[in-house]
């Protein structure tokens, strides 16, 4: 039996610790802190989008901003919270800054499903396999553009495509250089009408950024002449929203497929099998003679949601190609 060493001399056992000095102790907690909020923040991101314990995954819808940011916000809301009621699943709407963001947020999933123009449309399809579209609105199989003018430049309103020369010279503006209706469409006739969609107005072009700047910046003379959604100038003129003592229709276009929404892949994996017929089913069940579906419908300018397919672009794509804003694919 190993003797104990005598008191004061040194031996295996450990001292015991000091305790921890007050700034330590500060730090320790604070590193803790820290490491407990990172991995709740990690379980919250997941449970946002696989939903988790917490119930279901959330439906993210999107649109172009091709109108007033509020209004925008008004639709979309109404949109988030009928679909949520009709699908069972949380819905919620997320806003983007520009054509292009929707398209890129699109393919990489962050966005689920997208109102899309024309052209934004077949961009984010071709982008992202297995993306369909799914129902367009009863006026999107044969949608317009409106030639509107400021009545001081003294442009007369024309009856065919080729009068659209008179524009040749002038001042003149589109809406966002990604919209089927305020870009793509109007720069096809006009190439028709024999003027250069880029070089052959006074200066280079404008690009607004949407229909309802537009709008306003022919009313304010600041361009003398340009191109806007037919939808969005009657919904304005409606509203008393457009001086039409200023500005006036110069020409409507022939007509062509437009806006449509498009589920992604994603969410047709994540949902399961049927969801985009759920989808499509939701808006084609939207009733005019129920007042919130009616308030949905008038908020889209239309009476009803129909199905649409990709063959219904087929036009939009080729226009598209021939003015290099769709590449391969």
């Amino acid at each position: 039996m190993t003797a104990l060493p005598p008191s004061g001399v040194p031996g295996r056992r450990r001292s015991p610790r000091s305790p921890l000095s007050p700034a330590r102790a500060r730090r320790l907690a604070a590193l803790l802190a820290v490491l407990v909020l990172a991995v709740l923040d990690g379980c919250s991101s997941r449970t946002a989008t696989t939903g988790g314990a917490a119930g279901p995954p959330t439906l993210v819808v999107g649109a172009i901003p091709d109108q007033d940011p509020q209004q925008l916000q008004r639709l979309y809301g109404l949109v988030a919270g009928r679909l949520s009621r009709a699908l069972g699943v949380p819905v919620v709407y997320r806003p983007v800054t520009d054509y292009t963001a929707a398209v890129s947020l699109f393919r990489t999933g962050d966005l689920q499903l997208v109102w899309f123009g024309g052209l934004t449309g077949v961009q984010a399809r071709l982008q992202s396999p297995g993306a369909l579209p799914l129902v367009q609105r009863d006026i999107d199989s044969s949608f317009h553009s409106l030639f509107v003018a400021n009545r001081a430049a003294g442009l007369a309103p024309v009856s065919d495509v080729a009068g659209l020369r008179e524009l040749a010279g002038r001042r003149f503006t589109y809406g966002s250089q990604s919209s089927t209706s305020g870009y793509l469409m109007p720069a096809a006739f006009l190439t028709r009408a024999g003027v250069d969609p880029q070089r052959g107005f006074a200066g280079e072009p404008g690009f607004s950024g949407s229909h309802d700047k537009t709008i306003d910046l022919v009313t304010s003379g600041t361009y003398e002449a340009g191109a806007v959604n037919e939808q969005v100038w009657n919904s304005r003129r409606a509203a008393g929203t457009i001086d039409t003592g200023k500005v006036e229709v110069l020409y409507r276009t022939p007509a062509y497929a437009d806006y449509h929404w498009l589920l992604g892949a994603g969410a047709q994996q994540t949902f399961g099998p049927g969801f985009a017929d759920r989808v499509s089913r939701a808006f084609e069940d939207l009733d005019p003679a129920v007042p919130e579906d009616a308030e949905v419908l008038a908020l889209f300018g239309a009476h009803r949601f129909v199905p649409t397919s990709a063959d219904n672009y087929r036009q939009i794509e080729q226009v598209g190609r021939q003015l290099g804003l769709i590449t391969g694919g």
